[in-house]
């Protein structure tokens, strides 16, 4: 029936451990308060949050990491919720869902059994957790693609899989990390599920990763208009990551589609909650958030769990927003096979938590009913036993990864079916156009093209067009669902494209400035680069992330940082830095249609520089990634270079030229991929090499080039490799000082003298 919910009026759901903040010592009450219970519309009463009122002593054990004393369900009073018992399910049904928690434990045991005896390195276990899994399983919609529901799972989420259709065979080829493991293919740990005939993303260690991707799936679900939901999913430790909270607070924002299941089983590795999260439950962090609905369920108790999950998705199908459901759940193993939980935890703890094992109340309440025999129950023990037991020795039969397949799908590996220009399609009469306006020009033309561009970062909508005016006339042009402003969050911007990209839009998204990056590391390196590679090809997440760099701009410390040399330690990024109007449409134009993610790093003293001008390319121009472009021909030294310090090579060969020295000029357009080939070629050529970067002379990207040319062309060389590059300084805001610690004019010019005089 259905039940209005309590509302939050008196932080009554506290913890008995940390009950000192409600001003009641716990001898004086262990049981929290509760109202009157309002009536229903028919006349019955309603029952105030699903709560069972026998004493919570009787329903939970009383250990430290035992469900505490609060009712079987609570809310914020926005969600109404029918109370569901065993006779609103099909006996069938109840049957289904026990014998998959029975398998999930099964499987837990099994593969900790099989790390013992050497077969297989890592287990992370489900125990504990399977009845709110079970239950959110049972009203979810699995399936590959638009049209169903999304899954962005942690690692925990094994009953959850099980329950929207991977099979006990595809659990343990990811166990003993098999080639036809297909979360995988042996590339991950196991429990790091990535089912794309599921709709399950491919899953990062990383604690927090799935929020910001889950809530983009939340956004292409409402771009396309469909009822579907994504599920997002976590434990306890990692409400305590700023990324829980920029997801919240986007999703709360734009009411998205998503269910943030917080599995809390008290217990970070071995911190406790108490010094983890304030208010002793995430329940209580996440009160702040406007738009954002709350539950808190008894996790362990499949019923409430299923009330819970029914009246949450069915809020979220409906459009009102997003649910944060908070499942107090017990954890009956260590945190992983590498844990002793005996180490922090009282066997009377562990003990209290076995009292009140899911699936043991389960069954239990199941027999009671007279919906399973204790001989039924017995039977399903077994046949699950022996399911897993055949399964497992089917698994061991199979092959394991071939080593040489250790390198495929860091990279997209088709075909774009792109016919690409070049320089010669440039009509030298056409009207001249400077970087920023190429790019502006590129992203209209594309978005025209392709409906599934998005457009969005800090202030890139309306009017103000970005603070380079690049996404100008944009949201005027498309609408405000294509190009739109992003909170000021980083990771947020990086996390959300995931999803989008994901589920089939193309993200063309903006940091602001490339010193402001950092904190979308995380997603960066940890989630958008490893996405195809992780998920054994089956997963991509295509999309550009346009970045202005560079200094020469008077922008100090935090406005004038390169940073190409860290992304191109990035597998699965690719990485553009035009030097051109030209060659930033050509390449922005191909980075949209890739199938790979991209850093476009787009200088800024290049915007409207005179030296970066060029005729306007026609419509559909494109270029190649790992192309380089020999801007002067030379034949007595090569200068290899990209970025703002083109320009500058070009000023120095001229210099030269007047002195009888013929310099080659290679703009590299693209540093992955890198087109060594063109380097090598022109070094061989002219017997002397000059590698000129902005960025850092320390460890810089230029030193890989140096590297290279040293290996391959060593007995072509007729004098040392050289560099001309950043000093390993900060870059101050003063001019004088900046003119110090920058590449000059000057500067390369010396070097390049003194290497043709060598």
């Amino acid at each position: 029936m259905a039940t209005p919910e309590m509302q939050d009026t008196n932080d009554s759901d506290l913890d008995p451990q940390t009950n000192a903040s409600s001003g009641v010592r716990e001898a004086e009450s262990t049981e929290p308060e509760l109202p009157d219970p309002p009536s229903s519309p028919d006349g019955k009463e309603a029952v105030e949050a699903v709560a069972e009122e026998r004493p919570a002593e009787s329903m939970h054990g009383d250990g430290h990491a035992a469900i505490p004393q609060i009712p079987s369900i609570r809310s914020d009073g926005s969600i109404a919720i029918d109370e569901l018992s065993p006779a609103d399910f099909e006996p069938d049904d109840l049957r289904r869902r026990l014998r998959t928690m029975m398998l999930s434990r099964r499987l837990d045991e099994k593969m900790m059994t099989l790390i013992k005896q050497g077969k297989g390195h890592f287990h992370i276990g489900c125990a504990g957790h399977e009845a709110v899994q079970s239950a959110i399983g049972r009203y979810s919609r699995p399936g590959e693609g638009p049209g169903h529901d999304w899954f962005c799972f942690y690692y925990r989420d094994l009953c959850m899989a099980l329950s929207l259709g991977m099979t006990t065979k595809e659990a343990l080829l990811a166990h003993l990390a098999k080639a036809d493991d297909p979360n995988s293919g042996g590339r991950q740990m196991p429990e790091h599920f990535g089912l794309k005939h599921l709709n399950v993303m491919t899953t990062a260690s990383s604690v927090g990763a799935q929020f910001n991707p889950g809530v983009g799936f939340g956004f292409g679900i409402q771009q396309r208009g469909e009822d579907n939901y994504v599920y997002i999913s976590c434990g306890d430790g990692a409400t305590s990551q700023g990324d829980f909270h920029e997801a919240l607070n986007w999703a709360a924002r734009e009411q998205a589609p998503a269910l943030f299941l917080v599995q809390d089983n008290k217990y970070a590795i071995s911190v406790p909650i108490e010094e983890q999260t304030a208010g002793g439950t995430p329940y209580k962090l996440t009160a702040g958030y406007e738009g954002l609905s709350r539950m808190r369920v008894d996790g362990t108790d499949f019923f409430a769990s299923a009330s819970a999950a029914q009246a949450a998705i069915r809020h979220i199908r409906e459009g009102n927003g997003p649910v944060c459901l908070v499942a107090d759940v017990v954890r009956l193993l260590p945190h992983s096979s590498s844990d002793d939980h005996t180490k922090y935890r009282t066997p009377d703890e562990l003990e209290a938590d076995r009292k009140i094992d899911p699936i043991d109340r389960l069954q239990e309440t199941l027999i009671d009913e007279g919906t399973l025999t204790r001989e039924d129950a017995e039977a399903l023990q077994e046949e699950v036993h022996e399911e897993v037991n055949e399964a497992t020795e089917w698994v061991k039969q199979q092959d394991d990864p071939a080593a040489e397949t250790a390198s495929d799908h860091v990279f997209f590996e088709g075909d774009l079916d792109l016919e690409y220009n070049s320089e010669d399609d440039l009509d030298e009469d056409a009207e001249p156009t400077v970087m920023v306006d190429a790019i502006n020009r590129t992203l209209k033309e594309e978005m025209a093209r392709d409906e599934s561009i998005v457009v969005y970062g800090e202030d890139v909508a309306g009017d103000k067009g970005g603070v380079f005016t690049a996404t100008k006339d944009l949201t005027d042009e498309f609408g405000e669902d294509r190009c739109f402003n992003s909170p000021l969050a980083e990771g947020s911007i990086i996390g959300t494209a995931v999803g989008y990209a994901a589920s089939g839009f193309t993200p063309v998204v903006e940091i602001q400035f490339a010193d402001y990056i950092w904190p979308a590391m995380q997603q960066l390196r940890n989630q958008v680069a490893p996405f195809r590679y992780r998920s054994d090809g089956q997963w991509s997440c295509p999309m550009v992330v346009r970045v202005p760099c560079g200094g020469y701009i008077h922008g100090g410390l935090c406005h004038s940082q390169n940073v190409e040399s860290i992304f191109g330690h990035t597998p699965g990024l690719k990485v553009a830095l035009p030097s051109t109007a030209a060659d930033a449409k050509g390449l922005l134009a191909t980075a949209i249609r890739s199938e790979d993610p991209v850093l476009f790093l787009e200088h800024k003293a290049l915007y409207r520089a005179a030296s970066a001008r060029t005729p306007r390319p026609p419509e559909d121009y494109t270029l190649p990634f790992g192309e380089a472009r020999i801007a002067r021909e030379g034949s007595d030294l090569t200068i290899i270079t990209y970025g703002m310090m083109a320009q500058k090579s070009l000023n120095a060969a001229q210099e030269l030229e007047q002195e009888g020295v013929d310099v080659e000029v290679v703009d590299l357009r693209t540093i992955v991929p890198l087109d060594s080939e063109t380097i090598l070629e022109s070094v061989r050529k002219t017997n002397r090499a000059l590698v000129v970067y902005e960025d850092h002379e320390f460890i810089g990207f230029g030193a890989e080039l140096c590297a290279q040319i040293a290996d391959d062309a060593f007995t072509h060389l007729d004098a040392p490799v050289r560099r001309v590059a950043g000093e390993f300084t900060p870059i101050p805001f003063a001019h004088d000082l900046e003119r110090a610690v920058l590449p000059s004019d000057e500067g390369i010019l010396k070097a390049a003298r003194d290497l043709a005089a060598f």
